[in-house]
């Protein structure tokens, strides 16, 4: 049997949750329930899609242009940065962001909820090849629940016999009608890093727009910030725990040029903004302890 084959007849769900191998070869979950619509590749656990009820634009942005596969990270969606966010800093040569997102995950499990919702849980173990970037024992499990909101739990256990530490984030990157028609809301007041300034520290004034190139890490950031935009007519709630720290992201119309799996002009269609443990938000998880962090999305219409 073919992994398509093998995780429907283990894990698939009537009207719930599906598997299709897509044209890259990548198994691929499709949950649809009544309250949205969610695509996943199994390959890097990473959501690629999520169409709510009701709504004509999906939330998360997916480039045209994106590799799936071939160890290369998914460009849109959740991509999993873990267990180190950002450019390597160990000397090592190695990627940027961790290897958990261009490796394939074992799907571990799948529920129907009595209130209608749909639940997929993947999950990652170390192997030859990540014990040589990254030397520690680990199992990370991604929880994803489609409901009235969308809910993912990536939670990291040290089987270990010594502590680890990490930094992760879930590199969200959301679609949106122009990168001008967007205020990021909640954030006022907060300090953040400017990477774009060899990480100086800035406090935010006012509500977060765009005009250019942006990259920030907000630090001792709230629970709860919103992605508002006018042309869609929609606000996204995004709802964090377990991380102390928000990277709000967009290359601009210069540094996106290099990128070989984004067109130039997609700057205008996306923002990032991750829930992280970034930077000095580093998480150290003692042998046997496990640490989570999870977002929750939730849309709503504006009025009229």
């Amino acid at each position: 049997m073919t992994l398509e084959q093998t995780l429907n007849t283990e894990f698939s769900i009537p009207n719930h949750l599906r598997f299709e191998t897509n044209a890259s070869g990548i198994v691929m979950a499709v949950i649809e329930n009544q309250y949205a619509k969610v695509v996943i590749s199994t390959y890097g656990s990473h959501i690629v899609s999520y169409l709510p009820k009701g709504e004509t634009e999906d939330v998360f942005y997916l480039s045209e242009q994106a590799i799936f596969g071939e160890g290369k990270a998914i460009r849109g969606g959740i991509p999993i940065c873990w267990p180190w966010f950002s450019d390597d800093k160990s000397g090592l040569g190695r990627q940027a962001h961790g290897f958990a997102r261009n490796v394939q995950w074992q799907v571990l499990a799948t529920q129907a909820g009595d209130d209608g919702s749909t639940a997929i849980k993947l999950g990652l173990k170390q192997t030859e090849s990540s014990l040589a970037l990254w030397p520690h024992p680990f199992e990370l499990v991604f929880d994803i629940v489609v409901g009235e909101a969308l809910t993912v739990n990536l939670t990291t256990k040290n089987v270990g016999q010594q502590p680890i530490t990490i930094n992760q984030a879930l590199h969200t990157y959301f679609k949106t009608s122009d990168i001008e028609a967007i205020e990021i809301q909640g954030l006022n007041d907060f300090t953040y890093l400017n990477k774009l300034t060899a990480f100086s520290a800035f406090k935010q004034q006012g509500e977060i727009t765009v005009k250019g190139e942006i990259d920030r890490v907000y630090i001792d950031v709230p629970k709860t910030v919103t992605l508002s935009d006018k042309g869609y007519g929609r606000d996204i709630t995004i709802s964090g725990q377990g991380s102390n720290s928000t990277v709000v992201w967009n290359p601009g119309p210069e540094t996106i040029k290099p990128f070989s799996d984004l067109p130039n002009s997609a700057y205008r269609a996306f923002i990032c903004i991750e829930t992280a443990n970034a930077l000095d938000d580093i998480v150290t998880i003692a042998a046997g302890n496990s640490h989570s962090c999870t977002a929750s999305y939730q849309v709503n219409k504006q009025s009229a």
